[in-house]
């Protein structure tokens, strides 16, 4: 319980920090750039006050930071400079005078909850005192973590890649991996966190962690992921087409 309590006052402290800092800037939607930030911290503040097996304490905990770090830098490179994220400018349109002290609760309050759910597989693998050494749920889920990892950073760069060209504007990405799936990055996001729950399972007392990887599974799938980037991009001339012929999100052939 004392490092349940250490993970989330962590984290709690970090967002109320970043919460002032949304104030100055006028700007909600850095909140995004430290939801991978979020998830490393929890790990190596777990790994610091765990006493499950230290060889698989450091595994979770650098396999989280490997993910975590790669998406916040991206999104950093992605979004900084660019000004508020639509969603936020409609959110503090609606709230009006009301937003700065909603927003604590809204976004950085309900950000670290979500955090702090999705995130018990590697809290409580962590803490796990067996098996005493690594085995092949330990291996299995390690690869799973990194394949994930390449997915979304393949996804990634063909996507920005694409962008760059002047040609493309305006234009449907529909090669590379997003032949096959509509958000690869989300997909790739999905494996990674199934991934740390096989290193979980394994321990066999973590089993019911599996709270964390449906959680985001759900938030990828129905809520903040696919759902709702949709919305705005259905608009775009030939995505229609796109959706008739391409997987919304689990890879497979596209439809001729």
């Amino acid at each position: 319980m004392n490092t349940f309590f250490a993970s989330a006052a962590t984290i709690s402290v970090c967002l109320i920090l970043l919460w002032l800092l949304s104030l100055k800037l006028r700007d909600s939607s850095i909140v995004d750039i430290f939801w991978g930030l979020g998830f490393v911290i929890i790990g190596w503040v777990t790994f610091a006050g765990a006493g499950g097996v230290l060889s698989r304490r450091l595994l979770i905990a650098s396999l989280t930071t490997v993910w975590g770090v790669r998406l916040s830098l991206y999104l950093a490179w992605r979004n900084l400079g660019k000004g508020e994220d639509p969603r936020y400018v409609a959110m503090r349109a609606r709230h009006g005078d009301k937003w700065p002290l909603r927003s604590l609760f809204i976004v950085f309050v309900l950000q670290g909850a979500l955090m702090f759910l999705v995130s018990l597989p590697i809290q409580v693998a962590q803490q796990a005192p067996t098996p005493p050494a690594l085995g092949p749920l330990d291996a299995l889920g390690a690869v799973l973590v990194l394949l994930g990892v390449g997915i979304e950073s393949l996804g990634d760069l063909q996507l920005a890649r694409f962008k760059a060209q002047p040609d493309n504007r305006g234009k449907v990405m529909d090669q590379g991996l997003w032949r096959y799936t509509r958000h690869p990055n989300y997909f790739g996001d999905f494996v990674v966190w199934w991934g740390l729950y096989v290193i979980a399972l394994g321990t066999l007392s973590a089993w019911w962690t599996v709270v964390g990887p449906l959680l985001m599974s759900l938030l990828l799938m129905r809520v903040s992921g696919v759902t709702l980037l949709e919305k705005s991009l259905k608009r775009r001339p030939g995505y229609d087409e796109y959706i008739r012929r391409t997987s919304a999100f689990f890879p497979r052939p596209p439809r001729p």
